[in-house]
């Protein structure tokens, strides 16, 4: 195999090494009696070699003969194999026109209709494709499933797993073994839940225990798994990237301070007895120079942070100084923890030490004068600054944001239209952002709607953009940390990883990506939708700006002028300059406040983005009542074919 490892692009984002190893394959979900495969460390992401190598993008298969079938990945959703039945949490080939799923075992070894296993059973099997729950009358396994597809014998009534009676392939292991690590006794392979008293952990590596196969001493409480079985850490290692002298491995239960991250550990440190240095297994490989999407600059590891009451950049935790951790040379006081640094939703895996950091023009404009730039999504002409704004005009929107000019300072094109925010001006070409761990690159040109992925709302404005994660540039103008004036007592922050699911205080949804605040006795949760809301809108039901307002106690009904519907006072919604209204959020803005008027969409047909503005409301195609939302589709060709919403349009 190519120890310089492999690219499988299929698969897996990182570069992966030749292994051997006895886990689940994250490929088909199953053992193999052969270990050989593929395993990048970074991600703790192992494949067996048959599945890698014979993976291709599509495929023809008998089982489903009318569609070629696309290799997919399901960490986003749940599918079941349509063959055998199971859950399909890892790899699959599937036909989304028919919904039909297909896991890379059951693609390689699909389970015949019929079978016929002496040593299991007498009579013939029929697979029967349907979801019931039943016990399983195989001797050996005798196991109740709430759902799943089965073996069953007409003739004697019995029900058997698909799993207890079709094996292509066994997996051997040996009952008992001598290691290392445990030269007092030997140890006995064991399958099913580890022991009580023990604590469901690996002696060495401190994974969760695999109930399929592990190896035990009773008598010393001394457990492995198949990954230290096979391949056991080093006794002694000279690791120069973590460590200046060598390092010692204790294969025992000790608590220990990580000098590497400052964590916690309770067992098996490398240490070194020259100079007390102690640091987590997983620790020796940190990264030297990283970026992350917290911070514009590179990040370098040191040993000891020695920033005294500093605060980590990503958690906003204490950091304890006299441990490692990671540094910005450029920015005195900026500090990060190892773990932090290194978690997959802010560093992309990239190690950029030896790498030469590349100066990049990333500035927008050239500044021609005090007054006047040359941007670089208009360059045929020069923009001139207007600071005072004007009253809330909506034909006069920035291409940027797409919002209306009220107000604020914008600039505005000498020889056309075009006009930009001056703060949307300033959005850097390319940046770092948290809600993606790849540098973002400023798209600005009209190529069609898109919708935000973290806000969900559509829009055809400029847009932030890596592979196929796009962003509104409303959303990437929020960093962290965050002030919004709906939480006035403590800033916000990106959705941090406490396994926790919060509600947005406004909208009572749930969303992918929200902002927190990460006091204690504190539950406030925004999502990037309602964290954009416009502070200050025009809308035709009152002749002053509207004011977003973030919900107050009082007592009776009120009502919105739009819909003529009753408002909830204690959510938010904007109301006028003497506060006598309370106008519902979705009403003011609509769905399609992100779309510039007098542009084209594109759905079954294409349509024409236009201002409700006149003096009677359009009545929709569709729902057949008044359009009431600020922006609205027409049909592009059609004099009196309107649309209220996207939900209208389809």
């Amino acid at each position: 195999m190519d120890s310089e490892g492999v690219l499988m692009p299929l698969i897996h984002e990182h570069l992966m090494m030749p292994w051997n190893d006895l886990r689940r394959g994250r490929c088909c979900g199953r053992f193999e009696a052969i270990s050989n495969g593929y395993y990048c460390k970074t991600c703790d992401f192992f494949v067996h070699k048959k599945c890698g190598d014979e993976a291709s993008k599509y495929i023809e298969h008998p089982s489903h003969p009318n569609h070629t079938l696309q290799l997919l990945s399901n960490a986003s959703r749940r599918r079941r194999c349509n063959l055998c039945g199971r859950h399909i949490n890892y790899l699959s080939y599937s036909c989304e026109i028919c919904k039909f799923n297909v896991d890379l075992h059951c693609a390689m070894y699909p389970p015949p209709e019929f079978i016929e296993i002496s040593e299991r059973h007498h009579h013939k099997l029929t697979l029967l494709k349907e979801l019931i729950a039943f016990m399983c009358d195989d001797v050996k396994c005798g196991k109740l499933t709430g759902s799943d597809f089965a073996y069953v014998c007409h003739e004697c009534d019995l029900t058997f797993h698909v799993d207890c009676i079709w094996h292509p392939s066994k997996v051997y292991h040996t009952l008992e073994l001598n290691h290392s690590y445990h030269p007092w006794h030997s140890l006995t392979l064991l399958t099913g839940q580890p022991p009580e008293y023990s604590d469901g952990a690996c002696r060495l590596c401190a994974r969760k225990i695999d109930e399929r196969f592990f190896y035990h001493c009773s008598s010393c409480n001394f457990t492995l798994d198949m990954r230290c079985v096979l391949h056991p850490p080093l006794q002694s290692l000279l690791n120069l990237k973590a460590h200046d002298h060598q390092l010692t491995l204790l294969p025992r239960l000790d608590s220990f301070t990580c000098n590497a991250c400052g964590l916690k550990g309770d067992r098996s440190p490398y240490v070194c007895f020259q100079c007390g240095f102690m640091i987590h297994q997983d620790c020796l490989d940190l990264p030297r120079v990283i970026n992350i999407n917290r911070h514009d600059h590179r990040v370098s590891r040191t040993s000891v942070l020695g920033v005294v009451n500093s605060v980590c950049g990503v958690c906003r935790q204490k950091v304890d100084w006299t441990c490692g951790g990671f540094s910005c040379q450029r920015c005195p006081g900026y500090v990060i923890h190892s773990k932090c640094a290194t978690r997959r939703d802010v560093w992309n895996g990239k190690e950029l030490e030896g790498i030469p950091e590349e100066i990049e023009d990333i500035e927008p404009y050239v500044v021609i004068d005090d007054n006047t730039i040359q941007h670089f999504s208009h360059k045929e002409h020069y923009l001139r600054l207007h600071v005072n704004g004007v009253l809330c005009d909506d034909n006069k929107r920035c291409r940027a944001c797409t919002h209306p000019i009220c107000l604020q300072s914008f600039y505005g094109c000498m020889d056309c239209d075009f006009i930009l925010h001056q703060n949307c001006a300033g959005f850097l070409r390319m940046k770092w952002h948290v809600l993606h761990n790849e540098r973002l690159t400023l798209v600005t040109n009209e190529d069609g709607a898109f919708r935000c992925y973290a806000c969900d709302r559509l829009s055809n404005g400029f847009r932030y953009q890596h592979g196929n994660k796009t962003f509104d540039v409303r959303c990437v103008s929020i960093s962290e940390p965050f002030d919004h004036p709906s939480h006035p007592d403590h800033p916000l922050y990106l959705n941090l990883p406490d396994g926790e699911i919060k509600i947005c205080n406004n909208c009572n949804q749930k969303s992918f990506h929200e902002l927190k605040c990460i006091e204690d006795d504190c539950r406030f949760a925004v999502c990037f939708e309602c964290a954009t809301f416009p502070q200050v809108v025009k809308h035709r039901v009152d002749d002053h700006p509207l004011s977003l307002c973030y919900g107050e106690k009082a007592s009776g009904k009120f009502w919105c002028d739009i819909c003529e519907r009753e408002t909830n006072p204690e959510t938010w919604f904007y109301t006028c300059k003497d506060h006598r209204a309370s106008l519902h959020t979705m009403c003011v803005l609509g769905e399609l406040s992100g779309l510039m008027p007098r542009s084209t969409i594109e759905a079954d047909k294409s349509y024409e983005v236009v201002l409700n503005n006149s003096i009677s409301r359009p009545l929709c195609s569709t729902c057949k009542m008044h359009c009431i939302c600020p922006i609205i589709l027409k049909t592009l060709g059609s004099s009196d074919a309107y649309f209220c919403s996207l939900l209208c349009v389809f």
